[in-house]
């Protein structure tokens, strides 16, 4: 049987790799890789993970110095020479070996103002949004980001300006600014017109080429451009 040499990340931000040795076998995933290194090789391992099938975004790691889910990378498509490198995902403090802390990137969330307000009460009806309207089309695939942290990962904005919103964050923001039931609209395009926000995007797509899901935090992120601009030129902002 083939062996299979990953270095993983162990220890903190100061740590440093350790080599193990994996049985190499059909169809294997990366999350595999790591979850055999943690139940026969070494109990002290730490990396996270939920669901296992691309659902969650929990298992993110950075692989042979890419971000990526491990739960749906097939070892046979990332290994090279029969070697792997596991790193925590790049641009958040790292807790131990996998883990990083994610608080930074859901503060952003929070401070793109990414959370849903709207104006009615329960005893109101529900809205509907027809599926063909002109806004809700423009955030047909935005709205299916579940905030795995690889495109932050992947950012070099965010890695040059610590304070930048990223791209989760800014891609959220865009879905709430075209839900029509949503009333935060221009606090929201304040908030992501500062210095840290849409502006300092490079569009250097690294963010649409690494994401998983296959969306475009890029678009979205032009999307703010123009209506951050729009908005200023009706001196809204």
């Amino acid at each position: 049987m083939t062996a299979l040499k990953v270095a993983v990340w162990r220890g903190g931000e100061s740590g440093h790799f350790q080599e193990f040795e994996v049985p190499r076998l059909a169809s294997q995933t990366v999350l595999d890789v790591v979850t055999y290194i943690q139940r026969s090789l070494d109990p002290t391992l730490s990396y996270r993970f939920a669901c296992r099938v691309g659902m969650c975004g929990s298992c993110a790691m950075t692989v042979n110095g890419k971000a990526r889910w491990t739960c749906r990378t097939h070892v046979s498509r990332v290994a090279v020479d029969d070697r792997l490198e596991l790193a925590p995902l790049a641009n958040l403090p790292t807790v131990k070996d996998l883990v990083t802390d994610m608080s930074a990137f859901f503060d952003k969330w929070a401070a793109a103002r990414g959370r849903f307000r709207g104006d009615t009460t329960r005893k109101d009806d529900f809205a509907r949004v027809k599926p063909d309207s002109p806004r809700r089309k423009l955030v047909d695939e935005a709205i299916e980001c579940i905030g795995c942290g690889v495109c932050y990962s992947s950012c070099d904005v965010v890695s040059w300006n610590p304070d930048y919103l990223g791209p989760a964050a800014l891609n959220r923001a865009w879905t709430l600014c075209n839900d029509v039931r949503d009333v935060d609209r221009r606090a929201r395009l304040e908030a992501v017109a500062g210095d840290a926000g849409c502006h300092a995007c490079h569009t250097q797509m690294g963010c649409t080429e690494r994401c998983p899901k296959q969306l475009s935090p890029t678009a979205a992120i032009a999307g703010l451009k123009r209506a951050a601009l729009a908005a200023a030129l009706k001196g809204e902002l």
